[in-house]
């Protein structure tokens, strides 16, 4: 088969360079966006008078009949094809003929690819945000159910303070938030038609770009012909964005599998998203969570890779670029699929809420309350501090804790404190303070929920 630009050689193309260089089996799942891209082009180039409108209606019925085709299944997929943009364009000449070759004019393969990949990812985006949105309202209903459910809050992994896992969980939805964030600003640099830029130089044909835009749904037309085929950064900052994503998904599946721990025994997991062990019987293990900590790899991977790819391209179009569908599509398969399942994952979640409150009680974790009444007594913090510190080291001395030293022991460290010590030195009663903006408090956690509601449903 004579290839479609084999004018200006002599001999044809090894197999093996044809089996090197193909991309058509990835990247035929670009198909309906070349198919849109060359509908759009054709109409333009039928309104400009380029070529005759009986023609491109032609045009026009042979490629939306190649798109069902590929939908049903029966499109044939050939190698020697080399990309999407070849196989459709042979497809069609077998179709309608010679008239198929004047879909190519004013266009270079460098502008199509480029154009399919930026109406591709504007889709993906606009699916991952709902996926996101769909997993942010799986956790906010978790939160609002659970709104009595006190645990420790950590820092160095270590019992920290008391909180309401209301507002551990609100704290991973406003990471979700940002994720959002930046994902709608991609977008709008994701948002821009390149087509027409042709090989680097743009074309000499009369061709309406800004027409082009309009059919296709794009709001910017790329104002550089160089520029537009030879950069994949809209590409690269998904990518970046997918990694923080995907790295605040791990760290939540990693506490999904601390707290599942029989050492924390936080939550207990449905039995249909664990797995068991060939060997140990006993077993039951958090494998979907470890599954989506472990994906967060190859992400981060695919990421560097394209980084990598693109460092020291030169202007215009190298084939280099090729490289970059197989990590987008992998970090877009591989993204959506772990946001869909978490937010299964969630629904199939026992809390242990007694276990949880249990973990308050040990590792003194009221000691900064103390430190504050101690303040409302007129020291210093930092004094305060000082005597607190010294106190929890007695505790340690003595196997106690601060709630459970009596007031006499208590007063020997500091003469200020009375009988009112017990208010500050009550679980409950000390995430009930926490009521600054923000804070982990009832009243500001319910504050919080409203906003989100309004937000996401």
């Amino acid at each position: 088969m004579t290839k479609i630009w084999g004018g200006r050689f002599n001999k044809k193309t090894a197999k093996i360079v044809e089996e090197f260089t193909a991309s058509i089996h990835f990247d035929k799942r670009l198909f309906k966006q070349d198919i849109a891209g060359s509908i759009a082009h054709v109409k333009m180039l039928s309104k400009q008078g380029i070529i005759p409108s009986e023609e491109a209606e032609k045009i026009i019925q042979g490629l939306k009949e190649i798109e069902i085709e590929i939908r049903q299944g029966q499109f044939p997929f050939d190698i020697k094809d080399e990309d999407i943009h070849m196989a459709i364009e042979k497809r069609l000449q077998e179709k309608i003929g010679q008239i198929a070759a004047k879909l190519h004019t004013a266009r270079s393969r460098n502008d199509q690819i480029a154009l399919d990949m930026r109406l591709y990812l504007k889709e993906e985006i606009e699916q991952i945000i709902k996926y996101i949105q769909t997993f942010q309202i799986t956790l906010l209903n978790v939160a609002q159910s659970h709104m009595d459910v006190i645990l420790p809050g950590y820092t160095h992994l270590q019992r920290a303070q008391p909180v309401l896992l209301s507002h551990h969980l609100l704290a991973y939805i406003e990471m979700f938030k940002r994720d959002i964030e930046r994902l709608k600003a991609c977008y709008q640099r994701v948002d821009v038609m390149p087509l027409g830029s042709a090989a680097l130089a743009g074309t000499t044909f009369p061709i309406d770009r800004h027409y082009v835009a309009k059919l296709l749904g794009f709001s910017q037309v790329s104002p550089n012909s160089m520029d537009a085929v030879s950069d994949r950064d809209f590409i690269l900052e998904f990518l970046a964005n997918a990694t923080i994503l995907s790295m605040h998904l791990s760290r939540m599946s990693e506490e999904l599998i601390i707290w599942s721990s029989q050492e924390f025994g936080f939550i207990e997991i449905g039995d249909a998203f664990c797995t068991g062990s060939s060997i140990m019987p006993q077993k039951k293990n958090p494998d979907v969570a470890e599954l989506i900590r472990a994906k967060t790899g190859r992400i981060y991977g695919n990421f560097f890779s394209l980084l990598t790819v693109m460092k020291g391209l030169p202007l215009t179009y190298n084939r280099d670029l090729q490289e970059d569908k197989e990590p987008l599509f992998d970090t877009i398969d591989t993204i959506k699929s772990a946001l869909k399942i978490i937010a299964e994952l969630w629904k199939n979640i026992e809390i242990k809420r007694e276990n949880m409150f249990d973990a308050t009680k040990k590792g003194f974790l009221l000691a900064t309350d103390l430190a504050d009444y101690l303040v409302t007594k007129g020291l210093a913090f930092r004094e305060a501090h000082k005597k607190v510190g010294e106190m929890v080291k007695y505790c340690q001395k003595v196997g106690k804790e601060l709630e459970t030293l009596s007031l006499e022991e208590m007063k020997r460290f500091c003469p200020l404190i009375e009988e009112d010590i017990k208010e500050f030195l009550d679980m409950t009663k000390a995430v009930f303070r926490r009521n600054s903006y923000g804070g982990t408090s009832p009243e500001e956690v319910r504050r919080q929920i409203e906003v989100l509601k309004k937000e996401l449903l």
